[in-house]
């Protein structure tokens, strides 16, 4: 059964079904959605659309979890970061759709191998990142976010770096990067990588994700959290150099 453009229900059923563990690993290990769905949604729906897609997708789960825990929410450090990373952000979403296939799949894959140290350097970092330093931080990561997918593993490590912890972490991290998708999303809209058949995939990650966050709850109770995010860098390394290689053949 062909549904929007040449995406197929039992693509749609995948993806969900994909998202929707993403999202159970992300609510244990703190990320992992935007790291998993792309060596999926790359065969599916094309290397260009995957960053706009799971930018949509991301409005609506980071927009529940700001809502969770509103209460958490420190602004301060929020406003830095995201007036600092703001007009990165967007130059990378603008030279994100500047791009051939081969090298988005290539950059997507690049970066998701990347970002694996780069989070651990970031965490071995913290509570001694001074204010300059998160700005700093923001801003490079404008830069990452607006044409990457998956480094929100890095806004996670920068905020514990910025001495955040728990509940503060999620709900700041959550306000940040949807302010941040909302500029994405515009930028790909009006940039016309956003066609209908990217809006319903989106949301049907956004969708099936939802859930996932409540059943992590559970589990993060009898996971080991360090063998669990070492087995879910394993499976990025896998899945970048899986797009590289796939980018190299475009």
């Amino acid at each position: 059964m062909m549904l929007a453009g040449d995406v197929t229900l039992a693509h749609y059923l995948l993806v969900a079904a994909v998202a929707f563990l993403a999202a159970i690993i992300g609510g244990v290990a703190g990320y992992g959605t935007g790291l998993l769905l792309p060596p999926i949604l790359v065969p599916i729906i094309g290397p260009q659309v995957v960053v706009p897609v799971i930018a949509v997708s991301a409005l609506m789960t980071n927009g529940s979890r700001l809502l969770a825990f509103h209460a958490s929410f420190d602004k301060i450090r929020a406003i830095t970061i995201t007036l600092a990373a703001l007009p990165f952000c967007a130059l990378g979403a603008w030279l994100y759709t500047m791009l051939s296939s081969g090298h988005v799949a290539v950059l997507i894959g690049a970066v998701l191998i990347l970002l694996v140290p780069v989070r651990r350097i970031l965490t071995g970092l913290h509570g001694h990142l001074p204010p300059k330093g998160v700005a700093a931080a923001g801003a490079a990561y404008g830069l990452l976010v607006g044409g990457t997918t998956g480094s929100g593993v890095v806004l996670l490590s920068i905020l514990l770096a910025a001495g955040l912890q728990g509940s503060a972490v999620i709900a700041t991290d959550a306000g940040i990067s949807l302010v941040l998708g909302a500029i994405k999303t515009l930028v790909f809209q009006t940039a016309g990588v956003l066609p209908l058949s990217s809006w319903i995939m989106a949301v049907v990650i956004g969708i099936a994700a939802l859930p996932g966050a409540f059943i992590a709850k559970r589990l993060a109770r009898h996971l080991s959290l360090k063998a669990h995010t070492n087995i879910l860098d394993a499976v990025v390394i896998l899945g970048g150099t899986l797009l590289i290689i796939q980018g190299m053949r475009l």
